[in-house]
């Protein structure tokens, strides 16, 4: 009986083969494979016709006979720390990967790890095991060991966020400087002069951009700092939430704050109210969001919007290019932030 058709006892039938196209369309197995890889030597109509077929009757190629004749996985892994994630931008971020190798021969795989993880681990488990033929990474750092990792072994990668290693890379990122200074001047605008900052996590590219942002801005439009120094969006809600209502009970409390995540400006508000203050009329608040959730929870708040589904669709170029022979120094984007923009409901 052929394999290929479900027989009678009603057992699940194999997966669909080359040699099960081949058949069906009645063309070589050769012209099948090349059709499904797009080839230019065959032609336009027989490569639609393969390829209907294909999804028709739901053919995957084997991976594991892919990888023993070409060396390759076809896997994208994309690396994430998705621990205490609220408002996350990890579904966002996958689904921009997703959509664009969703055409492609590749699949895409998340590896998760955790704060208290050496970030290089994952890395090295990926290189070492031949697991992907490209790998997308976060939380980078100016100086990110596992960038480097990756360039002395020849490992197609791209960095969501910019390294500061003097090294050419494939990454995709977020204007932060921009972000603190247009957040900084709008609050200036509407009459706010002592400004809190709600940092990224020290350590991380993107914590420099935002504090270079904030403190230029400030210079620029004559506002002071209100230092927040014991404050990170790492830390927990609740732990920003007490930070903030400690601050705010003090006589020299900050009248702004610009927060660097949606998740610790739910904090930032509620330690405000803990101190008996109302935002919109003691304090404004300027936060970066991913979803469009913040005007929900507090209409005073004013925002500005990071795409992190371009961020997702933007490493998954890269990496494809790179994989693809395209120079590493072509495959960069950076994206501005959108205007602040208050409740307009």
């Amino acid at each position: 009986m052929d394999r290929d058709q479900t027989d009678r006892d009603g057992e699940t039938p194999a997966r669909p083969t080359l040699k099960t196209l081949a058949f069906m369309t009645g063309l070589g197995v050769t012209t099948v494979s090349r059709a499904l890889k797009d080839a230019p030597e065959i032609g336009a109509e027989t490569r639609r016709r393969v390829q209907l077929v294909a999804r028709q009757i739901g053919y995957r190629p084997n991976r594991a006979g892919v990888r023993l004749r070409t060396g390759k996985t076809n896997v994208i892994s994309l690396v994430l720390n998705t621990e205490r994630e609220i408002m996350s931008f990890v579904s966002d971020i996958i689904y921009g990967v997703s959509e664009v190798i969703a055409d492609t021969p590749y699949h895409l795989i998340v590896t998760p790890y955790s704060r208290s993880q050496d970030p290089l681990d994952p890395i090295r488990y990926l290189v070492e095991t031949g697991s992907a033929d490209g790998i997308i990474i976060s939380r980078t750092q100016p100086d990110d060991p596992r960038a480097r990792y990756m360039l002395e072994r020849g490992i197609p990668f791209a960095t969501h966020g910019r390294t500061d290693m003097g090294l050419v890379h494939p990454y995709h990122d977020f204007d932060n400087y921009a972000f603190a200074g247009e957040a900084v001047r709008y609050l200036a605008s509407i009459g706010r002069s002592r400004l809190a900052l709600v940092t990224p996590p020290v350590g991380l590219t993107y914590y420099g951009h935002t504090l270079n942002g904030f403190a230029d801005a400030l210079s620029d439009v004559g506002a002071s700092e209100v230092p927040f120094n014991t404050v990170s969006i790492d830390q927990s809600i609740e732990q920003i939430r007490m930070r903030t209502a400690q601050l705010m009970q003090r006589r020299d409390r900050p009248d702004g704050f610009v927060s660097s995540a949606a998740a610790a400006t739910l904090a930032v508000v509620a330690g405000i109210e803990d101190a008996g203050l109302k935002l919109g009329r003691d304090v404004d608040v300027v936060s970066k969001q991913s979803s469009e959730l913040l005007h929900l929870f507090r209409r005073e708040l004013l925002v500005v919007n990071e795409n992190f589904r371009l961020a997702g669709s933007e490493l998954a170029r890269s990496v494809l290019g790179w994989i693809g022979g395209s120079e590493p120094g072509s495959l960069q984007s950076l994206s501005k932030p959108s205007e602040v923009l208050p409740y307009r409901g």
